[in-house]
């Protein structure tokens, strides 16, 4: 193998390394929830971290490369002292080397044909993988993975040649009925014209083979380019994630983001995104933005390629944050497609059209659900803890003391309030919303890092529903939504339904400005830190572990890895003392509830297929191992594709449940161009009219009033 051009000489350090140095540790040894003193035992884990993060496919450094770095393991913690970062420049002169030898080598592999008829397998999982040894083993890992991504292709052009062909089934559609349309990886509308597309075999390899090599020489493009403080964040950024999974040095781009999530307005696709190994993840969903509303798009989604109106994608990989979210937002109206690989390893394009976010779609929706020969329930909606400041301006608790009020009126038997998916937002609002359902009493325990303690309580004597209540929630709740319906378990005022533990992100982050940090010296922008922990009522911590459910539900994703327990060196879940609180004098014993559930869901048509349809979607998940033979890939493909079909249930041919009454509907839109009405409120009650989890819901709510 050739060792191809010497890369280009790095940059010399940032004579502003040395002061950012000082402000970080500073943050981090004082300010930082844990107050941990940066020694040799974190610079060893902080080594570890930086390798991983340097190579995480594995398909860059060789073994002695990382082991040229390892004299470096423990020192990390003196150098910050110091101020001069030896091993950020050292490792990305090494990488930046092996960047152009890879370059050379990818480019000598496409430029023949590719043999894709080899018994052999790829595996794409890199935690199974050692670094290379050898230049030929680091070579072989290469050729094998550019082999299945032309096989991608190829498959991909071929299905364009098959206009007749009928649309798959989309898997996974029972995690939400009218989820929007995605594309499924071999029915990708975003790639090549039919017109362009070679009619031989020969000729679509070869057009793969080019397509991929200019992709790649983009990418490697990326990653030979580098800002002056780049190498000196990414040990700094080592450091701080061996405390927690949140500090961190953010690019401009994920700066933007927490100012978005904190103030609920954006113009774009209306999604949070957030660096993760060589791609950008998508986060979350901004309620009432257009991923939201269109579908398709789910939080734990990688960013594989962007395109841009009838312009060709661009391959984001290794692509800095700032950049592709350049890409992705735009003016409302225009049309962006993202190539998107699903936590199940499947690719999908989804079309989105951007948008400002929907306030309408954004703030809680009520409704009143009717069954034939039986009682009337409530259902609320809530999407974020929302508000604002300012006059005008609306809140969460404020709009459902509104709604409650509304279903009072109408004597419903019982209240579901949903919050799945609900990522959390105003601290205030939580509390204030928690003593709408209670008498009064504490809600939340904050302590910082010092130990000081400040509890947040509910005042105002009685509460606006006194009824019976369910709160449903899932793994995608999180922060404030687990303050909400952890101090409601505690004060065993509801019910508790969910798919399994809330997310457990009990922390609470704040952006430093190390310019203030550093006295003004030189401008370094902010270090977003944890500087606070959630605790409930009855003392124990809403972090890692979240809100454990009364009520456990058949969970649609419960293939994906997600949730504050999956992260790496998360903060440990802790206890303290309870704050003292009445309980509800509740009327239900939850065991009973528990046994009748199980008995219904075991027989549901949907809920009980859900199992199986998660169980293949986790087997396809840990199917890491790939085969290069053309007939066997697509034998496997077309095999994983039958099983999730076979097991997945269809929620939009389910029978409506429910005769659905929404509250305080806006006032009706004009028709749009064309004469097309926007009939999302209609869909929404559709969806929920079929949705089996609050169908489940309904039915416990009838249990507890028995």
């Amino acid at each position: 193998m050739q060792t191809g051009p010497v890369a280009a000489p790095t940059p010399p350090p940032d004579p502003r390394e040395a002061v950012l140095s000082e402000a970080v540790l500073q943050l981090l040894e004082k300010e930082h929830l844990l107050r941990k003193t940066i020694d040799d035992d974190v610079s060893r884990t902080a080594f570890a971290t930086y390798l991983d993060r340097l190579d995480s496919s594995k398909l860059f450094l060789l073994r002695s490369d990382r082991e040229a770095l390892t004299r470096y393991s423990d020192k990390i913690d003196d150098e910050l002292r110091a101020g001069t970062l030896a091993l950020a420049h050292d490792g990305a002169k090494i990488f930046a080397a092996r960047v152009a030898v890879v370059d050379t080598l990818v480019g000598e592999l496409l430029a023949k044909p590719l043999e894709l008829t080899n018994e052999e397998y790829v595996e794409l999982d890199p935690k199974k993988l050692q670094p290379a040894a050898t230049e030929q083993e680091l070579r072989d890992r290469w050729r094998q993975r550019l082999e299945l991504e032309v096989l991608e292709r190829i498959s991909q052009m071929e299905a364009r040649l098959k206009p007749d062909k009928p649309a798959d089934k989309k898997p996974g559609s029972a995690s939400k009925a009218g989820s929007g349309s995605s594309e499924d990886d071999d029915e990708d509308r975003t790639a090549t014209p039919v017109a362009q597309i070679p009619t031989t075999p020969e000729g679509r390899e070869a057009k793969a083979r080019a397509d991929l090599g200019k992709a790649y020489a983009g990418r490697f493009a990326r990653l030979r380019t580098a800002e002056p403080l780049d190498a000196a964040a990414d040990v700094i950024n080592a450091v701080a994630a061996t405390l927690d999974s949140f500090s961190t040095d953010p690019p401009p781009a994920e700066k933007a983001n927490f100012d978005i999530h904190m103030s609920g307005s954006l113009e774009g696709i209306g999604a949070v995104l957030r660096e993760r190994d060589h791609y950008i993840e998508i986060m979350e969903l901004v309620p009432g933005g257009a991923s939201w509303r269109q579908g398709g798009i789910s939080p734990g989604d990688l960013i594989v390629s962007v395109a841009a109106d009838g312009q060709d994608p661009i391959d984001v990989g290794d692509m800095r944050i700032d950049d592709v979210v350049k890409m992705i937002r735009g003016p409302k109206g225009t049309v962006v497609r993202l190539r998107l690989q699903k936590p199940s390893g499947n690719q999908e394009t989804v079309a989105i059209t951007r948008d400002v976010v929907v306030i309408e779609e954004a703030y809680a929706r009520g409704a009143v659900l009717q069954r034939k020969g039986q009682p009337t329930y409530g259902y609320i909606h809530l999407p974020s803890f929302y508000g604002g400041k300012g006059s005008g301006q609306r809140m969460a608790s404020s709009d459902i003391h509104k709604l409650l009020g509304e279903m009072k009126q109408r004597n419903v038997a019982g209240v579901v309030l949903d919050i799945r998916s609900n990522g959390g937002g105003l601290l205030g609002d939580a509390v204030e919303l928690t003593g709408e359902m209670i008498d009064h009493g504490p809600v939340v325990q904050v302590q910082d890092s010092r130990g000081k303690r400040d509890v947040l309580s509910d005042d105002t004597k009685g509460e606006d529903y006194d009824g019976p209540l369910v709160v449903m929630v899932d793994r995608f709740s999180a922060s404030a939504s687990e303050i909400l319906a952890g101090a409601l378990q505690d004060y065993k005022r509801a019910v508790i339904v969910g798919t399994g533990p809330t997310h457990g992100k009990g922390t609470v982050q704040t952006l430093a400005d190390l310019d203030r940090v550093t006295g003004g010296k030189v401008e370094l922008g902010v270090f977003k830190i944890t500087i606070q922990q959630f605790f409930r009522v009855s003392g124990s911590s809403t972090q890692r572990e979240g809100v454990t459910p009364d009520i456990v539900l058949p969970d649609p994703a419960g293939h994906v890895e997600t949730g504050e327990r999956e992260l790496e060196h998360a903060i440990a879940w802790s206890k303290i003392s309870a704050a003292p609180h009445d309980v509800w004098p509740a009327t239900w014993k939850v065991e009973a509830l528990v046994k009748k559930s199980a008995a219904r869901v075991s027989k549901h048509p949907v809920l009980a297929k859900i199992a199986a349809a998660t169980a293949v979607l986790k087997a396809r998940s840990q199917d890491t191992r790939v085969p290069l033979a053309r007939d066997a890939w697509d034998a496997r493909r077309k095999a994983q594709r039958a099983a999730l079909e076979a097991a997945s249930p269809d929620l939009k041919a389910a029978p409506a449940k429910f005769q659905v009454n929404t509250l305080d509907d806006p006032t009706p839109t004009a028709p749009g161009p064309g004469g097309k009405t926007d009939d999302r409120l209609a869909r929404w009650r559709e969806n929920l009219a079929r949705d089996p989890w609050v169908e489940e819901s309904v039915n416990i709510l009838g249990d507890m009033a028995r």
